[in-house]
Parts: C-alpha cells; sequence; structure tokens
C-alpha cells in the first residue's frame, strides 16, 4: 500500500474510533442519567454520614474521573459547617481542590501522555504542544474559558506539557476564590443567613467579573496582534 493511502486509511481509523468513543460515552449517560443521579445522591450522603475525612477525601479524587467538583463544594458547609467552623470547611476545601489540581496534572502528564503520545505517532500525528513562551497565556485563557469542565482543563494543561508551576499557580488563583464562593453560599442556604448568602454571592459575582476582563483583555490583545487585512 502507497505511504499516501497507509496514512489516510490511519487518519479514518482514528476518527472512526474517536467518533464511536463519543457515541457510545453519550449513549450511556443518556440511558443512565435518572441511575446516575439517584447513585450520586446516595454516594454523597454516605460520605457526608462518614464523616469530614471521607468527604473530602473524595473531594480530593473524584473530581479527576469526572464527578462534579460544584457538587462537594455546594454541599460541604451544610453538612461539616457545625462541626468545623466555616473556616475549617472552607480550608478543607480549598487543601481538597489542591490535591485534585496536583493528582490531575500527574495522571495527565505522566501516564496518560506517553500513550497519547504514541498513539498519535502511531495515525501519523504529532502530540498538541503549547510554546513555553505562551504557556501562561493559554493556562489563563483555558481556566477562564466558560464550559470546559475542571478536569477536562486540568486534563489538557497536562496532555500540552504545561510547566508544573504555572499550572499550579495559576490553576489556584482561579479556582481557590469561585470555589470558596460557593462554599460559603451552600452553607448560607442551609443556614439562612442573609449576610453571608451576599457574601458569597459577592465573591462569585466578583471572581465571574475578572473572568470577563480577563477574557476581554486576552480578546484585544489577539485583535490587535492580528495582521490587518
Amino acid at each position: 500500500m502507497p505511504p499516501e493511502n497507509a496514512g489516510e486509511r490511519k487518519k479514518l481509523l482514528l476518527k472512526l474510533f474517536l467518533a464511536a468513543a463519543v457515541v457510545a460515552l453519550a449513549a450511556l449517560l443518556l440511558l443512565r442519567e435518572k441511575d446516575l443521579h439517584a447513585l450520586a445522591v446516595r454516594v454523597l450522603g454516605a460520605l457526608q454520614r462518614l464523616g469530614p475525612w471521607a468527604f473530602f477525601s473524595a473531594m480530593a479524587l473524584l473530581p479527576a474521573v469526572g464527578v462534579p467538583l460544584l457538587t462537594f463544594s455546594l454541599t460541604a458547609a451544610p453538612a461539616f459547617a457545625g462541626r468545623m467552623g466555616m473556616a475549617g470547611v472552607v480550608a478543607a476545601g480549598l487543601a481538597a481542590i489542591t490535591v485534585n489540581l496536583v493528582l490531575a496534572y500527574w495522571i495527565a502528564r505522566w501516564a496518560l501522555r506517553p500513550w497519547v503520545v504514541r498513539l498519535l505517532a502511531f495515525f501519523g500525528h504529532r502530540a498538541p504542544r503549547v510554546e513555553l513562551s505562551d504557556m501562561g497565556d493559554f493556562i489563563v485563557l483555558l481556566r477562564v474559558t466558560p464550559g470546559i469542565p475542571f478536569p477536562v482543563q486540568n486534563y489538557l494543561l497536562g496532555l500540552v506539557d504545561a510547566p508544573f508551576r504555572k499550572y499550579f499557580l495559576i490553576s489556584c488563583a482561579a479556582s481557590w476564590a469561585v470555589n470558596v464562593g460557593f462554599i460559603i453560599f451552600g452553607g448560607a442556604l442551609q443556614s439562612g443567613k442573609g449576610k453571608m448568602i451576599f457574601t458569597a454571592l459577592g465573591l462569585i459575582v466578583a471572581a465571574a467579573a475578572a473572568t470577563h476582563l480577563v477574557r476581554r483583555h486576552f480578546a484585544g490583545r489577539a485583535r490587535r496582534a492580528a495582521p490587518a487585512a
């Protein structure tokens, strides 16, 4: 078989494999949506009954396999503020988020990336890379772009070989403020404290406003850098 035909065949097989995987995952989620939701509620309740160590350990580990971090952030304070205090819940939540950031990076960079590189090389492609000089901007843009799930962001940054220091510092800055807001908000809703609700909403709105300003800054810079037609 000519090299050109072999390369095209590899590309076609890769596209078919990815399409089949996406379709299978979507079908599974659609068929199991109600069961998964009920299971999530039961698991969350069990973790809360087991106590803070179990809950915050799960908060550190489970988002790495796709469990929404917001699920933990909103329910942490109602479950444990009574015995740990709000400051204790916030500290434990931020520690869990930090562990998750490190864990996801390690999985993506050192466990998954070598396999992805070999798979792409087999199909005649190179692994995605971002220039080191652009990496900081790329991390910020990824963190402030809406719609991309938190674990997907973590894995993408590990797969493109983001330097750990930049990944860690920017990711912590982007995720801590938002999740502190949601932790406090969850506790405020449960306790009915109006002042705390407004404080939490203020943190969330401030984080959203900062995100919007960052996106506008990078969009403006991209327009200025674009060559004139």
